[in-house]
C-alpha cells in the first residue's frame, strides 16, 4: 500500500506521525495547575499558572479575589521537590506571606501533581493541584 503513495504524501504522514513527539510537555512545573489548599481561611481552591523562561519559575497564584505573583520558586529534581512563595493579602486586607511545599508525583504523566503542605504564619495545611 506505502508503494502507491507520492512521495511527498510521506512526507505529510511521517509528519503527522511525529508531532506527538514534537509536542513533549517541557519543565515539569509549566503550565496551568488547579487543586486546594485545606484549612485557608480564604477557602480551598487554588489556580496556578506556572511558567519557565529557561532560567527561572515564574507564575501567578490564585487562591481568591486577588492573584499573587510568584516571588521565589525552585524545582529540586532530586526528589522532584518544589517550594513555592507569593505575598498576598488576607480576608482583613492585611499583608500575608504564603509558601508551598511539596512535591511532583506522576513527574511522566500529563496530569501530574504537586503534593504537600502550604503554610501562611501559623497557619498550616494540605496542598495538592493538577496539571491541566
Amino acid at each position: 500500500m506505502l508503494r502507491n503513495l507520492s512521495r511527498s504524501t510521506l512526507v505529510l504522514l511521517a509528519m503527522a506521525l511525529a508531532l506527538p513527539i514534537a509536542a513533549q510537555e517541557g519543565h515539569p512545573l509549566k503550565g496551568s495547575w488547579i487543586g486546594v489548599w485545606e484549612t485557608n481561611p480564604q477557602g480551598n481552591d487554588i489556580l496556578m499558572v506556572l511558567n519557565w523562561d529557561g532560567k527561572a519559575v515564574t507564575g501567578i497564584i490564585n487562591p481568591g479575589t486577588d492573584d499573587m505573583k510568584v516571588e521565589n520558586a525552585t524545582l529540586d529534581p532530586n526528589g522532584w521537590k518544589v517550594h513555592i512563595e507569593a505575598s498576598g493579602k488576607n480576608a482583613k486586607g492585611v499583608a500575608v506571606k504564603y509558601t508551598i511545599d511539596g512535591a511532583i508525583q506522576k513527574l511522566e504523566m500529563p496530569n501530574r501533581a504537586i503534593v504537600g503542605t502550604w503554610s501562611s504564619g501559623a497557619t498550616k495545611g494540605k496542598f495538592e493541584a493538577h496539571r491541566q
